[in-house]
């Protein structure tokens, strides 16, 4: 792991976009591998209950690769640009005092900041990113945000400013990212379960069967 760390700072060091796009691109892609999995494993004929809701996705039988390939491009997407957001904070919040003493007001600020302006536009981004890449039009995407943004986000403050105080008052600002993207492995079960969801929606259980088996 020391060898990787120090692979990991040369290359943020020299090319810190490059580096962050693909960092973050792999970790979303194995995200969505585990939110896959997890679903298979709890989804089994012999566990599975009856599914009572209308739009309950169907249990999904084998890795949706296509379906993994488009949160790597979103990963690669959103990593450099959380690379600048992270920037950004950091300058405009130091969190150290004279003294060396750490700020709490300044890292509360950052929180803030973060959850109230990155944290709805990193979701609008998802989820115009994902209809698109699934073919949908302008209509059906503006359906897929109707139907999505509002619980997403609510879910949202509901679970990372505390990821995020962590993340800011503890990681050096090279492995902010890729520590966001790690804790957001349960974020993109949530976020795979709620997109399969809609998609049932908008296309009935055996178009979205195509679209997320």
């Amino acid at each position: 792991m020391a060898a990787i760390a120090r692979v990991y700072q040369a290359r943020f060091e020299t090319h810190p976009a490059v580096t962050l796009a693909i960092t973050n691109g792999t970790l979303a892609a194995f995200s969505d591998v585990v939110a896959q999995t997890c679903q298979i494993l709890l989804t089994t004929p012999q566990s599975h209950p009856p599914r009572s809701l209308e739009f309950d996705p169907p249990p999904p039988r084998s890795l949706d690769f296509s379906r993994t390939a488009r949160f790597a491009v979103f990963g690669i997407g959103m990593g450099p640009l959380l690379g600048r957001w992270n920037l950004f904070l950091e300058n405009n919040f130091p969190l150290r005092c004279v003294g060396g003493k750490v700020s709490l007001k300044a890292l509360g600020k950052r929180v803030l900041t973060d959850q109230a302006l990155m944290a709805p536009t990193g979701l609008a981004i998802f989820i115009g990113s994902m209809g698109f890449m699934e073919g949908r039009n302008a209509a059906g995407v503006q359906k897929k945000f109707a139907d999505m943004y509002k619980p997403a986000i609510i879910a949202n403050w509901q679970v990372w400013p505390l990821a995020q105080l962590v993340n800011f008052r503890y990681m050096p600002l090279p492995y902010r990212v890729p520590f966001q993207a790690t804790c957001g492995v349960f974020w993109t079960l949530y976020l795979s379960l709620l997109n399969a969801r809609e998609d049932i929606k908008q296309d009935g259980p055996y178009r979205a069967k195509k679209l997320t088996l």
